[in-house]
C-alpha cells in the first residue's frame, strides 16, 4: 500500500477505537439520572456571576426567580464591575416579577492570583454560606432554566448521592456559524470527557459544565472551592477534579431544559469563545499543542483528503480506507446533530469544523505567548505562569 493508504488506515483505526473504546462519547442519552423526591427538600442558594449581562438577563434571570422549588431557595447575583446596569436591572426584574428572593452583591476588583469569574463565584458563595444551604447551584447569567430545573437537580443529587450534578446547557444554534461550530463544541468536549465515565465512582475522568453545577456545600468546603482552583481558566473542569480528588461523587450529562440564551452570530464570536481556553486545556504545553495538531490532522483531516486524493490518483486502498474513516466519523456526529435538531448533511462537514478548531487552538497558543493571558467578559488576567501563588 502507498503511504497515503497507510495513513488512511491509521485514521480508520483511530476512529474504530473512538467508536468503541472512548466511553461511547458519541451517544447523547446521558441525561439526569433516576431520581425520586426527597422527604425533606434541603435549602439551596443559587450563585450567578454576572459581568455586563444586561442583554441576556431579561430572559435568564426570570427563569431562576420562577423556580418551582418546594424547599427554601434564594438567588445571589454577583455583579462583577458591570458597566451596563446589570445589577440594577436584576433588582428591577426581581421587584417586578417576584419569585425567589434575590440579593445583588458586588465583589470589587479581584486580587492577584484569581482568574476568570472565580473571584465573583467566591464572593457569591461567601454570601450564600451565611444562609446555611445544603446545596449551591452555580449557574451563568446567560442560562435559562425550566421551572422544575432546581428540584430535579436536587432530587438527582439526593437520590444518587452525588456531590456534583452538572448539566451541559443546550447552546444556541440559530446563525449559520452556530450551526456549524456549536454542536461540534459539545461533541469534542464529550470526546475528551466521556459523560458515561464521569458518573462512575472511582473513575479518573472528571468534568463539569459551568453553566449549571449543583454543588453540595460540604463537598465545596472539603475541596476548598473555589480557592483551590483560583488560577484555573477552565474553572468547571477544575471544580470537578477538585471535588473528585477530595473523595466526592460527580455526575455530568446533557441538559433537557437548561438552555444558553447567549448569541454567537459571527465566527469571530465563537472563535473567541474557543480560543480563550483552548491552550489552557493543553496546560500551556508546546509538545501537547504539537501532538494535538497532529492528532486532529490524522483523525479529522486525513479521511476526506485520502478519500478524495485516492479517487483522483487511482489509489483504491487510500480512497476506500479514507472514505470508511470519514463515514465512521460522520456517523458518530449524527446523534449530536439530532440532539441540536440540525440536518444530517452537516455530519460530513465535521472535518471542516475540526480544521477551524485546530486554527482556534493554535491562535490560543499564539495569544498566550503574546502575554494576553486569559479573559472573562473583557477583563484580562495574567498568564497562569506569571500569577503568584498565595497559598
Amino acid at each position: 500500500m502507498s503511504a497515503l493508504a497507510w495513513t488512511a488506515a491509521g485514521s480508520l483505526a483511530a476512529w474504530l477505537w473512538l467508536l468503541l473504546g472512548q466511553g461511547f462519547f458519541w451517544r447523547t442519552d446521558v441525561r439526569l439520572p433516576p431520581r425520586r423526591d426527597p422527604g425533606d427538600w434541603p435549602p439551596v442558594c443559587v450563585v450567578v456571576p454576572a459581568r455586563d449581562e444586561a442583554a441576556v438577563l431579561p430572559v435568564s434571570l426570570p427563569s431562576l426567580l420562577a423556580q418551582d422549588y418546594p424547599g427554601r431557595a434564594e438567588v445571589f447575583l454577583v455583579d462583577d464591575g458591570s458597566t451596563d446596569g446589570t445589577g440594577e436591572l436584576a433588582r428591577e426584574l426581581s421587584r417586578r416579577l417576584g419569585g425567589l428572593p434575590l440579593t445583588v452583591v458586588s465583589p470589587g476588583e479581584p486580587p492577584a492570583g484569581w482568574t476568570g469569574k472565580l473571584w465573583a463565584v467566591r464572593h457569591g458563595i461567601g454570601e450564600a454560606r451565611a444562609r446555611g444551604p445544603e446545596y449551591l447551584l452555580l449557574t451563568d447569567a446567560d442560562i435559562a432554566h425550566a421551572p422544575d430545573s432546581l428540584r430535579t437537580l436536587v432530587a438527582a443529587a439526593r437520590t444518587g448521592g452525588f456531590d456534583v450534578v452538572s448539566q451541559m446547557a443546550r447552546l444556541r444554534v440559530e446563525s449559520l456559524w452556530e450551526r456549524v461550530v456549536v454542536p461540534a463544541f459539545v461533541y469534542f468536549f464529550a470526546q475528551l470527557y466521556p459523560f458515561r465515565r464521569i458518573g462512575r465512582r472511582g473513575a479518573r475522568t472528571a468534568a463539569a459544565a459551568g453553566g449549571c453545577v449543583l454543588l453540595r456545600s460540604e463537598a465545596a468546603e472539603r475541596a476548598r472551592i473555589p480557592d483551590s482552583i483560583r488560577h484555573a481558566v477552565i474553572d468547571d473542569v477544575a471544580l470537578a477534579r477538585a471535588v473528585r480528588g477530595s473523595g466526592g461523587h460527580i455526575w455530568l450529562g446533557l441538559a433537557e431544559r437548561v438552555d444558553s440564551v447567549r448569541p454567537y452570530p459571527r465566527l469571530h464570536d465563537l472563535w473567541r469563545m474557543v480560543s480563550r481556553s483552548a491552550y489552557a486545556q493543553l496546560r500551556h504545553n508546546p509538545l501537547l499543542l504539537l501532538g494535538t495538531v497532529a492528532g486532529l490532522a490524522l483523525v479529522y483531516l486525513v479521511p476526506p483528503v485520502a478519500g478524495a486524493a485516492g479517487a483522483v490518483v487511482g489509489d483504491t486502498a487510500a480512497a476506500v480506507l479514507g472514505s470508511l474513516a470519514w463515514l465512521v466519523m460522520a456517523g458518530t456526529y449524527l446523534p449530536m446533530l439530532r440532539y441540536y435538531r440540525q440536518p444530517w448533511w452537516l455530519a460530513p462537514l465535521l472535518p471542516f469544523t475540526a480544521f477551524l478548531y485546530l486554527l482556534m487552538t493554535v491562535d490560543s497558543a499564539v495569544q498566550h505567548y503574546r502575554g494576553r493571558g486569559a479573559a472573562w467578559k473583557g477583563r484580562t488576567y495574567a498568564r497562569p505562569d506569571a500569577v503568584p501563588d498565595e497559598s
